[in-house]
């Protein structure tokens, strides 16, 4: 079992920067990515990023590309998420996760469905 804990959620306005961070308790060996998902109320969640424990390897989605970074810190066992130049339809709940191989297969780095464990979220509100 793996615990996260993130922090460093907030308000700002379009333009600014936040960062995310998350850290990871507990079994976690195993998890071959850490990754960062975000949830508007009433669709569907959504993958940001994701990072490969063992190679670095990150992958993002499209509408991030160039504004957010995702990093890992082995040795703290934290995970963040660097985000600039922020606009509004940023908003939204943010959750970071893990997983096992099956992150590592073709097309599943951003499915939350192979993500076992899940923080208990941080707000992001970014008005304009």
């Amino acid at each position: 079992q793996v615990q996260l804990v993130e922090s460093g959620g907030g308000s700002v306005q379009a333009g600014g920067s936040l960062r995310l961070s998350c850290t990871a308790s507990g079994f976690t060996t195993d998890r071959a990515c850490m990754a960062w998902f975000r949830q508007v109320p009433g669709k569907e969640r959504e993958g940001v990023a994701t990072i490969r424990t063992g190679s670095g390897t990150t992958e993002y989605h499209a509408s991030v590309k160039g504004r957010f970074t995702i990093s890992l810190d082995v040795p703290k066992g934290t995970h963040y998420l660097l985000m600039n130049d922020l606009k509004p339809e940023d908003t939204a709940m943010y959750y970071c996760a893990a997983a096992d191989w099956r992150c590592l297969r073709a097309d599943d780095a951003l499915n939350d469905r192979v993500y076992d464990d899940w923080g208990q979220g941080t707000q992001v509100t970014v008005s304009s």
